[in-house]
């Protein structure tokens, strides 16, 4: 049974760091490529970044140079480093795999997903 299980969530203020983790067990993320989606209230689920085998990556223009996805393929865990949090910033986040290795920015090409943790910023 595959489990996709996120944690780091919580409440900090505008301008601080997070550090989201995401462990996906019975499943081996080997050439699986896998993201971060976040959905804000009254607003659609949106890519937030996504991550490669090899580590290459997409990521949203909201988030370059604050949010940094990563992998441990040995750990079959994901991270995305949260920096210089903003209000808008505020969302739960999900963690997603794909059976392939490609990165795509649509929720439907993406197979297995957590249950989401909630990020706040507080201004």
């Amino acid at each position: 049974q595959v489990q996709v299980v996120e944690s780091g969530g919580g409440l900090v203020q505008a301008g601080g760091s997070l550090r989201l983790s995401c462990t996906a067990s019975g499943l081996i993320i080997d050439n699986r490529a896998m993201a971060w989606f976040r959905q804000a209230p009254g607003k659609e689920r949106e890519l937030v970044s996504c991550i490669n085998w090899s580590g290459g990556t997409i990521d949203a223009d909201s988030v370059k140079g604050r949010l940094t996805i990563s992998r441990d393929n040995a750990k079959s865990t994901i991270y995305l480093q949260m920096n210089r949090l903003k209000p808008e910033d505020t969302a739960i986040y999900y963690c997603a795999a794909r059976t392939t290795d490609y990165c795509s920015a649509r929720q439907t090409d993406f197979n297995y997903w957590g249950r989401g943790t909630q990020v706040t910023v507080d201004s």
